[in-house]
């Protein structure tokens, strides 16, 4: 694990990762502490929006692991 963590890219992928896991928790304390819950169109903005937003983290980090592979 600690090889892994070593790597900017790995770093990356974690924080990435950590990141979906705040969401997801963040998600679910909204659903329990609001009292009319969520509502369907406001959850899919949310989800639609930090979807987007991780796609678009997870391909610059496909692109800086490219970037990696051709300096050798």
């Amino acid at each position: 694990m600690r090889s892994f963590l070593e790597s900017d890219t790995g770093f990356y992928v974690a924080i990435g990762a950590f990141t979906v896991v705040v969401f997801v928790v963040g998600l679910v304390a909204l659903a329990f502490v609001s009292p009319g819950g969520i509502g369907t169109r406001e959850l899919g903005g949310l989800v639609v929006g930090f979807a987007l937003f991780m796609l678009v983290y997870f391909v610059s980090v496909a692109v800086h692991r490219l970037e990696e592979t051709e300096d050798v």
